[in-house]
């Protein structure tokens, strides 16, 4: 009987970094799979297709939503965006890892559905440190850097529904630390109680 993997779900406010932490901790744990969301908007010059989204026409998304095909989704503006429930269900039960790198909202929304997955939450180091990096990007103007940070302060409180956090001071540490709830999880009585009862059974009778 193949264990199943464990389904990983990192979010936080915008600019924890928690794509860098998602990205780094890909490139070291080979066995962890990242689901693929689908959307509805046109693809942008460089995407392709099953790679960077999976590119739905709007009536097939909605088809899709009446099914239940999908742990979450949203639409936001004109275009839907969502997670395929059967790409990560089939993983799980083929015993992978599988990562999801969400909103809050869609978080929320998987934990409804498969309470079973691991949320973490990324934190800054502070509040002062969190300003500076959404500054540092340059991109925004200063209107749209304090409703940035001002959100970042709402969503902080959704911190209370999550299993982990990690501070993302460091982000080597940040996946070091990710690393070991990994470790620990698999290690947990609770979901591993069977093999190990059986395991034991079995060398009593031989």
């Amino acid at each position: 009987m193949i264990k199943e993997g464990l389904l990983l779900v990192i979010s936080g406010p915008s600019g924890t970094g928690k794509g860098t932490v998602c990205k780094e901790l890909l490139k070291i744990e080979k066995d962890i799979k990242l689901s693929i969301s689908a959307t509805t908007r046109e693809p942008r010059n460089g995407e392709r297709n099953g790679v960077n989204y999976h590119f739905l026409e709007k009536d097939v998304f909605e088809r899709q939503i009446e099914q239940g095909e999908f742990l979450e989704y949203a639409k936001v503006y004109d275009n839907y965006y969502g997670t395929p429930k059967k790409y990560v269900i089939d993983e799980i039960k083929e015993g992978n890892n599988v990562l999801l790198e969400i909103d809050i909202q869609g978080a929320l929304q998987v934990k409804e559905k498969y309470p079973k997955g691991i949320f973490i939450f990324i934190l800054p180091p502070s509040m002062n440190e969190l300003k500076k990096r959404i500054v540092g990007r340059g991109t925004e103007s200063e209107e749209a850097i304090q409703k940035r940070f001002g959100s970042a302060l709402d969503e902080i409180n959704y911190v209370k529904e999550y299993d982990y956090f990690v501070i993302n001071d460091e982000v080597k540490e940040a996946v070091k630390k990710i690393r070991a709830l990994i470790r620990a999880e698999n290690c947990k009585v609770s979901e591993n109680i069977e093999e190990i009862i059986s395991k034991f059974k079995e060398e009593i009778s031989c």
